[in-house]
């Protein structure tokens, strides 16, 4: 019997609309699902563990690896280089495993011309008065990496015309069981309901006048 191949799962959203909390909560929840672990240059919050939440590098370490092509896809963002390295995905795929690819809107864009068998999932906040509060709320950033990070929002929302499905990460619950109901939905190739429940347009006009999105 020949074996599945995994599917790469690609959750992006702007910083603060829980992406991180909603990807790991699904692979706790799904023995055949894994955690692709990225590059950062960043600094580890408290509770971070190396190799767990991220592999933490310099930049000249992180420089080395994209000069040597060791990146699937690999982005700046509020001062930071982040990455998804080809050995991270490789292995878990061809072993019919599924996997959640956590990223940057710029490496989404990149994954997007790279990986015609990825899905894309695109979570967004209620709304901009929301996200600054998730944001302040976290305790982790300065006033200044706030201000940066909302900054981008803009440009990170028009891009959700790159992606499969868009959920309103109106309750960490709620989102948890929409992402898990798609992948269940991709494995089985049966995906005309999961796309018309979470699909970018309509969801973008139910936000209208609340984020600054573009008409899809």
């Amino acid at each position: 019997m020949n074996l599945r191949a995994g599917i790469p799962f690609v959750v992006s959203a702007p910083s603060g609309t829980g992406k991180t909390t909603v990807c790991r909560a699904v692979v706790e929840g799904d023995d055949g699902i894994e955690f692709s672990v990225s590059h950062t240059t960043r600094a580890r919050r408290p509770g971070e563990e190396d190799g767990v939440h991220y592999h933490f590098v310099d930049r000249d370490a992180f420089a080395a690896l994209a000069k040597r092509g060791g990146f699937l896809e690999h982005a700046e963002y509020a001062g930071n280089r982040y990455g998804t390295s080809w050995t991270a995905i490789d292995e878990p795929l061809a072993a019919g495993r599924d996997l959640i690819l956590e990223v940057e809107v710029q490496g989404a864009r990149q994954l997007r011309d790279r990986r015609s068998d990825a899905r894309f999932l695109f979570l967004l906040p209620p709304s901009l008065s929301e996200l600054e509060r998730r944001l302040r709320g976290r305790g982790t950033d300065s006033d200044e990496a706030v201000r940066a990070r909302l900054d981008i929002v803009e440009s990170e929302l028009a891009a959700v015309h790159l992606f499969d499905y868009a959920i309103v990460n109106e309750s960490i619950e709620g989102t948890i069981r929409a992402v898990r109901e798609i992948v269940a939905a991709e494995r089985e190739g049966v995906t005309e309901g999961v796309r018309a429940k979470w699909d970018r347009a309509r969801v973008v006009a139910g936000l209208a006048g609340t984020l600054p999105i573009p008409s899809v």
